[in-house]
């Protein structure tokens, strides 16, 4: 039986952190079991807003290869692959460009509140402003069924259905399927600061490659709740960033329900919280650091994997490129 196919990647502009790893990498553990799993190394999306600094994508792209392979991705059933050496995408990018209109990328909900944040105003990178459609010559490249995207990215699945109901109505027949987005169980973790969600750019975060010193201090920062002054005070869950690490990662969910009943009712002071999180996220990230380590001595490794998945994908992209292109009554040599 034909398994459904996923397409789900990480921009490379750093290394990956546990925001990644609770949105989205322990997803990736089990689809590549359950699914035909692409993982793209989205180099030339990144650029989209660090063009001023290529040799940060580039650098990146080992980066976070070596992230997929330390958490456990396995290149035997999950194809990891360069989105730069894949030319059919950023070819089905600009035909698509050719079937949605401006002021319908501006309306896209996940741009606008991406532009807002970052302060562009209307100095918005072109490539910044189209990337529904790049995102939908990703997806429709390998006629992905299954993508998994954030709460707040949903809006970028259904513009590529959009694009998608365009090109097969053009075409008079079913060229390209639909896709479907997957919402994690747990979003994107708040950051360290409490002040915005967990991100690279931020430096808020906690990288998969943290040491046990990093992890501690950053723990020891996070933010809790500024009215929880004394152990006897009463403290609040809601926007406390330990308890939500704590909900993505501690696997005694009975415990800390009552931890969280003890913090509510006063009698539970932050130091205790902080150390359990501590704890867990050693048990965590240790592993991945130390097989992250291993894997750095061997570069070539890591080339080849990058390599032969880019190889494979190519292949796939290439003829569903040709079916679009044929499809559509293009002129073709």
């Amino acid at each position: 039986m034909t398994k459904p196919v996923i397409l789900t990647g990480d921009r490379t502009t750093g290394p990956l952190h546990i925001g990644h790893f609770a949105g989205s990498l322990r997803n990736r553990l089990r689809f590549q079991d359950s699914h035909e799993q692409f993982l793209l190394l989205a180099d030339t999306q990144a650029l989209t807003d660090n063009a001023h600094d290529p040799d940060k994508v580039r650098r990146s792209v080992i980066e976070v290869a070596l992230d997929y392979l330390a958490i456990g991705i396995d290149p035997a059933k999950t194809t990891i692959c360069l989105q730069s050496g894949l030319p059919a995408l950023a070819e089905l990018s600009m035909l698509y460009l050719n079937f949605v209109t401006v002021s319908r990328l501006e309306r896209n909900p996940t741009i606008k509140d991406e532009i807002r944040a970052r302060g562009f105003g209307r100095d918005i990178p072109a490539g910044f402003l189209c990337y529904p459609a790049a995102q939908a010559g990703d997806i429709t490249a390998f006629k992905a069924t299954v993508v998994p995207v954030g709460e707040d990215q949903t809006a970028l699945i259904e513009q590529t259905n959009e694009i998608v109901r365009r090109i097969n109505a053009t075409a008079g027949k079913t060229i390209l399927p639909e896709a479907q987005a997957v919402i994690p169980q747990f979003g994107r973790l708040p950051g360290v600061d409490g002040k915005a969600k967990m991100s690279k750019s931020s430096g808020n975060a906690i990288a998969l490659s943290a040491s046990p010193e990093a992890i501690s201090a950053a723990v020891k920062a996070m933010f809790t709740d500024l009215t929880h002054l004394r152990i006897e005070d009463p403290g609040q869950v809601e926007g406390n960033v330990v308890f939500a690490c704590l909900d993505a990662f501690d696997e005694d969910p009975a415990t800390l329900e009552e931890m969280k009943a003890q913090y509510q009712r006063g009698g539970l002071g932050d130091g205790r919280i902080k150390r359990r999180l501590d704890d867990i996220l050693q048990a965590l990230i240790g592993p991945i650091r130390t097989r992250r380590a291993e894997l750095a001595e061997d570069h070539a490794y890591v080339l080849d994997v990058i390599r032969s998945g880019t190889e494979k994908a190519r292949s796939r992209t290439e003829v569903t490129k040709r079916e679009v292109v044929e499809g559509l009554g293009l002129f073709v040599l």
